[in-house]
């Protein structure tokens, strides 16, 4: 796919009909010039230029190509311009409503820099685990696990969220590894805990599906102490990555069962909700559109 770099050397030489006219125009070396129109022609697959040792000429298929480069870079320019008004305009509170964990762990993180970015901007975070009214509690956004909203909200895919099963070396040591999903019935569990039926463990490999029944004398509603139960060798826990990641990097956590993954009624993503007209709000985008860019450069 052509980029601007490309287009813009290609249509600086064309205008000039010199490449080394073209360079100094657009502020770089020749051989830059001359590699980025031959990228360009590469992904056209096309000669846009016939060369000679005194001058450049378009070519039939160049002269066509021209228009649609200089339209191209137009609409490019616009939209530059379009993202440094939004960022010099946008202003106003945002009320934000996330998970815990991840909001700690995660989210708190990133939204500093925000902030920055946008002196106009007066954010409000608020982090807990409960499905909270947006309209009632005027909340602008809430970021949440993965479950189904209300049919009266909008939402989004914001980040990708993989569950694992993880436990301690000194756990495995004395209570050895489960070889297949069975063997967790026989061991001490660690889950996100809520409801009862969160002691049926749902997990998948390939095509295949099933459920075992798992127990635990350590039933918590905070995954952050779930993490800490498994480090401290209460059993076999089911996390999702973002809270073990490190656990697992430094050993005190170790995979269990690796080629199986866990299958919750909280999903694997974090998703945006709001409703459809806050959803809409430039701030809101901005904010939106700004934590896809930062989470997957994480």
């Amino acid at each position: 796919m052509p980029n601007a770099s490309m287009l813009a050397a290609f249509v600086k030489v064309a205008e000039l009909a010199s490449v080394s006219r073209a360079a100094d125009a657009l502020g770089v070396g020749k051989s830059l010039v001359s590699k980025r129109v031959a990228q360009l022609e590469s992904e056209l697959d096309a000669t846009l230029f016939s060369r000679s040792t005194r001058r450049v000429a378009l070519t039939p298929a160049g002269e066509a190509y021209t228009e649609f480069a200089r339209r191209a870079l137009a609409e490019i320019a616009a939209g530059d311009e379009r993202v440094r008004a939004l960022r010099l305009d946008l202003s106003g509170r945002i009320r934000l409503s996330a998970t815990v964990s991840w909001g700690q762990r995660v989210l708190a993180k990133k939204l500093p820099e925000f902030v920055r970015l946008h002196p106009g901007v007066e954010l409000e975070l608020s982090l807990n685990d409960r499905i909270t009214d947006l309209a009632f509690e005027r909340f602008d956004l809430a970021l949440r696990w993965s479950a189904t909203p209300s049919p009266d909200l909008v939402t989004t895919p914001l980040v990708a969220i993989a569950w694992v099963l993880a436990a301690a070396p000194t756990y495995l040591a004395a209570m050895g590894q489960p070889q297949v999903p069975a063997d967790l019935a026989g061991h001490a569990c660690l889950c996100y805990w809520r409801e009862s039926s969160d002691d049926l463990w749902s997990l998948q490999a390939n095509a295949q599906s099933l459920q075992v029944r798992v127990r635990s004398r350590y039933h918590v509603d905070n995954p952050e102490a779930v993490v800490d139960a498994a480090v401290a060798g209460l059993g076999v826990a089911m996390l999702p990555d973002y809270l073990c990641s490190q656990a697992l990097a430094d050993g005190r956590l170790v995979h269990v069962l690796p080629a199986w993954v866990p299958k919750t009624r909280y999903g694997t993503q974090i998703t945006a909700v709001a409703t459809p007209e806050r959803m809409r709000m430039p701030r809101n985008q901005a904010l939106l559109d700004f934590l896809r860019q930062q989470l997957v450069a994480a």
